[in-house]
């Protein structure tokens, strides 16, 4: 007899399943009680609520307009809150510990430090801030009962001018707890290919990056974001569906961009419910990841901003699960993809996905073994 791998994962056993998390922003996963609070201390007036559960919901509605510029306001409050050294110190052991809680056991957990700055921190002293605060929450997480391992992505905003001070910034502490770099903010209008220098310095340097691309711009956007930039990973990607035909019978065609993505492995760092609001995806069932998934791309899922999509992990993977009828070994699929994809090395890389992933999962689909002992003893 072999385990009955077809059935849907129950709601506990997505949760304990060892997650792998490349795609979170910083200032889009805060507590709302924690924004709260830092509003408070540091006199910030324009919160538009001030109770906790009012808060959370107005993140979640304002950011569920189907416009990325009308999501990408919603941040004002968050960095508002975000320019002490306390503020960002507590935002990010509260991250490690919320991530840990919910069974992420690595996460690559990106901000851009020069959001952080209208308190009078300098770049260097935002990133020696949030790394402690990352140890701090690892360190509580495992008092907890729970192991995560976090690393920091140094994101420059694609509309301003300072790419190049931030890669150098992260190359600086890529020994210090963070493991690469990233450019964010509104795509159109504001081409990777404007902070090509800071790319060729990362590339000098042997150093990793990613980039958001193809969320709500189209293809020009990945081409440009791997061609001429040479990104090792893309932030969504989600358009990549654009260069894919499927005919009525099914059969699939990929144009050479697409097969190119397949063919190199080229990760796709995919936010199933972020792209909703964006508008990047009608639904989740009609979001492309269940086809990537198909066609085997190296596809992973992600929370991309925990507080306006008022998700998790492990309800993005529930989401899937109720669309795409997923199995625990499409999660193990998307976490080893998500692992291998990861920007530390690759002993360390080998090591979490044969001594703790797969373990992890292995025992999840036991389980059913000893369901009808559960059941009579």
């Amino acid at each position: 007899m072999t385990s009955p791998t077809y059935r849907p994962p129950t709601a506990d056993q997505i949760r304990r399943a060892p997650k792998v998390l490349l795609h979170d922003h910083l200032d889009g996963g805060l507590r709302p009680g924690t924004i709260i609070d830092l509003a408070r201390e540091t006199g910030y007036a324009s919160l538009p609520e001030h109770e906790s559960d009012k808060l959370g919901l107005w993140f979640r509605e304002a950011a569920d307009s189907g416009s990325l510029e009308r999501y990408l306001e919603t941040f004002a409050h968050t960095c508002a809150v975000m320019q002490t050294r306390d503020a960002l110190f507590r935002v990010a052991a509260e991250c490690a510990q919320d991530l840990a809680e919910d069974g992420v056991v690595y996460a690559e957990v990106r901000y851009a430090p020069e959001q952080h700055l209208e308190g009078g921190l300098t770049l260097e002293e935002v990133v020696e801030a949030v790394n402690e605060g990352f140890r701090e929450g690892e360190l509580r997480a495992r008092a907890d009962g729970h192991r995560i391992r976090v690393g920091a992505l140094l994101t420059a905003m694609r509309h301003a001018a300072r790419a190049l001070e931030i890669a150098e910034l992260a190359n600086r502490y890529r020994d210090s707890g963070v493991v690469g770099f990233d450019i964010a903010g509104a795509e159109a209008g504001f081409p990777p290919t404007r902070h090509l220098d800071a790319f060729e310095y990362l590339k000098r340097e042997n150093n990793h990056f990613t980039i958001h691309a193809g969320e709500a711009f189209g293809l020009p956007s990945i081409w440009q974001a791997l061609q001429w930039c040479g990104a090792d990973r893309l932030g969504h990607g989600v358009r990549i569906i654009d260069d894919i035909e499927v005919a009525e019978d099914g059969t699939v065609k990929l144009g050479r961009l697409a097969a190119y993505v397949r063919d190199k492995r080229v990760p796709l760092e995919m936010c199933p419910s972020s792209n909703l609001q964006t508008g990047a995806a009608a639904s989740i069932a009609d979001h492309p990841i269940g086809l990537l998934r198909k066609l085997h791309f190296r596809a992973t899922v992600n929370t991309d901003n925990r507080l306006m999509s008022a998700t998790s992990m492990s309800r993005e993977f529930e989401l899937l699960v109720d669309a795409f009828t997923y199995t625990l070994d499409d999660m193990q699929w998307f976490t080893v993809n998500a692992m291998k994809s990861a920007f530390i090395p690759f002993d360390e890389r080998l090591a979490m996905i044969n001594d703790v992933i797969k373990p992890g999962y292995a025992e999840l689909k036991s389980e059913w073994l000893f369901r009808q002992t559960a059941v009579t003893s």
